[in-house]
């Protein structure tokens, strides 16, 4: 016989809406503060000031795409999208970190290039402006911080303000060494080291949105331990066909072939497999299929071949009584 696990309901409407409030905010803190630093930028002539509005504008747009990926997601599945469209917000976290990525590797080659032939820099204009900055992103760092970052995508958004604050930190230390001493390669070297940041906060990025997308398990959850775990419950023969994976951020699936004794309860095992994938791995989306082992498999050696033509992934065996 064949029973299938139930879905619990993944409805996260207060959550999301007041996520979507707290990336609003950030948004209106930042792109108010670009047009000042633009302003500023053409009055005191300084490419660095502008250049800096530009590198904000990237974080206009990361909240923006995070915003619109969270109403796509929250669209109830339809048509052949039977998962829904949560996904979206995947594909928004991947897009934050290549742009993270990117912007490093500019960094990096702007930098070399200044310390090789460093600029003039108005480091007054840039002390302020970097201070007003960091204010600017600490407020959005912490609006950001009080949504649910373990989605990834918020997480993303989140990296490019967080990045951004630690560029002005950098930026305004720079600025105050080439205003005190004159030391014009200060600044290349603060770009230097926010381009290390950014390297580190865009791989890891794109690395959590990878495996999502490759269809693998959630990280520091070990499919073999859990296929072991439910083939050690009373009354199971073999687990087989065994696939964890994750929808979206913070929603794990499971699905997986239980073959039970003869004449045992398949009931009671699927509702014994689904509590333990609740209870100790947080996995509440679970589709069982359970049935009784046909007697060739209770013989010692034998494989779950003699009762699947095309088996795929590893089995766990259980003790045969």
């Amino acid at each position: 016989m064949t029973d299938h696990g139930h879905q619990h309901g993944h409805g996260h409407g207060v959550r999301a809406e007041t996520d979507r409030r707290y990336l609003t905010g950030a948004l209106i803190l930042i792109v108010a503060f670009m047009a000042v630093e633009v302003v500023v930028g053409v009055i005191a002539q300084s490419l660095a000031l502008i250049s800096d509005a530009g590198h904000m504008l990237t974080d206009a747009i990361a909240i923006v795409f995070a915003l619109i990926a969270m109403r796509i997601s929250a669209r109830p599945p339809r048509g052949g999208f039977t998962y829904g469209l949560k996904r979206a917000e995947i594909i928004s976290a991947q897009i934050n970190g290549i742009t993270l990525l990117l912007l490093s590797v500019y960094f990096v080659v702007e930098g070399v290039r200044r310390i090789v032939d460093p600029p003039e820099v108005a480091g007054l204009y840039v002390v302020v402006t970097g201070l007003a900055g960091i204010a600017v992103n600490i407020a959005a760092t912490w609006l950001l911080s009080k949504a649910n970052r373990s989605s990834l995508n918020v997480e993303g958004a989140y990296q490019h303000i967080l990045n951004d604050l630690f560029a002005f930190i950098a930026t305004t230390i720079a600025g105050a060494i080439v205003w005190l001493t004159g030391w014009g390669r200060a600044d290349a070297l603060a770009a230097l080291v926010v381009a290390a940041l950014m390297l580190k906060a865009g791989w890891g990025l794109v690395r959590d949105a990878g495996r999502v997308f490759m269809e693998a398990a959630p990280a520091g959850m070990n499919p073999t331990e859990i296929g072991t775990r439910t083939a050690a419950l009373d009354k199971v023969v073999e687990v087989h066909d065994l696939h964890i994976w994750e929808v979206t951020s913070g929603y794990p699936a499971m699905s997986a072939h239980i073959l039970v004794e003869p004449g045992a309860d398949c009931h009671a095992v699927r509702l014994a497999a689904e509590r333990l994938a609740h209870d100790q791995y947080g996995i509440d989306h679970t589709t069982l299929q359970v049935d009784h082992a046909p007697a060739e498999l209770l013989t010692v050696g034998t494989t779950e071949a003699a009762h699947c033509a095309a088996p795929h992934g590893p089995s766990h065996r259980g003790a045969v009584s």
